[in-house]
């Protein structure tokens, strides 16, 4: 059956404490979506990717969760998946004020079918 995206997993945006999320956070809105953007140069996580709005860096994908997305991304594979902000609670913990969802596009939708990412042969 036909889904626009999958969702692969939930969290809360790793270091949003740390890094300029504060700035952002009366913007963020559940369904808005965000930028996963893979750091290539970080020195505590070679996998870790960023997670972005409106190129302002709001933390990362926990590390326990990144391994496989990040493994993707590398591979070229980076515009099949998407950020979506699920929650914002201002009142939580600065770790805890933002959850995201990372979801996969479906194959079959109109925009991607076809493209390099998803050729219609590769459909059984």
């Amino acid at each position: 059956m036909f889904e626009p995206s999958r969702t692969l997993f939930t969290c809360h945006i790793a270091g949003f404490q740390y890094y300029d999320g504060a700035l952002v956070l009366s913007e963020l809105k559940p369904g808005m979506t965000l930028d996963l953007v893979p750091v290539l140069d970080n020195p505590h996580d070679p996998e870790a990717v960023a997670v972005k709005y409106n190129g302002i860096m709001t933390g990362y994908i926990p590390a326990h969760l990144v391994g496989p997305l990040s493994a993707m991304c590398y591979f070229g594979h980076r515009d099949v998946f998407e950020c979506r902000v699920l929650q914002v609670a201002p009142e939580n913990d600065p770790w805890e004020q933002v959850r995201i969802g990372v979801l996969v596009r479906d194959c079959r939708t109109a925009q991607t079918f076809g493209t390099a990412h998803c050729n219609p042969q590769d459909i059984i």
